[in-house]
C-alpha cells in the first residue's frame, strides 16, 4: 500500500499527466477510479477537509449533471456533497492524498507540495 492515493479518471488528460509526474518522482499511488467506486458523502467530506476546500470549490459546475440537478450557486454545502456522491463525475479531479493533506492536480504540478 502506498502512502500516496489519487482519485482518477484515466480519461482526462489532467489526471493522467498528474498520474505521470507522480511516477516520474518515484511515487507509485493507489490508484482510486472514482467514477467506478465514488467516494460517499463523509469521504468527500474527509477530502475537503484535507483538501481546505468547500464542495463549492470542488464541483464541476461545466458538466451537464449540475445543470439537469439543478444545482446552482444557491445550492448548499450538502446538496453539493450528495450529488457529488451519487454523480461523481461532478467531483473536480484528480486528487491525491499523502496522509492529512491533499491536493488538486490542477495544474498537475500542484501535487508536488506533497512530495518530501
Amino acid at each position: 500500500m502506498s502512502d500516496y492515493v489519487i482519485y482518477h479518471n484515466p480519461r482526462c488528460s489532467k489526471s493522467r499527466n498528474t498520474l505521470a509526474l507522480l511516477q516520474e518522482r518515484g511515487v507509485e499511488p493507489d490508484v482510486v477510479l472514482y467514477l467506478e467506486s465514488p467516494p460517499d458523502a463523509g469521504a468527500l467530506e474527509a477530502l475537503l477537509q484535507k483538501l481546505g476546500k468547500t464542495p463549492a470549490e470542488l464541483v464541476r459546475r461545466g458538466e451537464a449533471e449540475y445543470k439537469d440537478l439543478g444545482l446552482g450557486k444557491d445550492s448548499s454545502d450538502d446538496e453539493l456533497l450528495r450529488a457529488m456522491a451519487s454523480h461523481p463525475k461532478l467531483i473536480e479531479r484528480p486528487i491525491v492524498v499523502r496522509g492529512d493533506r491533499a491536493v488538486l492536480g490542477r495544474p498537475p504540478e500542484n501535487v508536488l507540495e506533497l512530495l518530501d
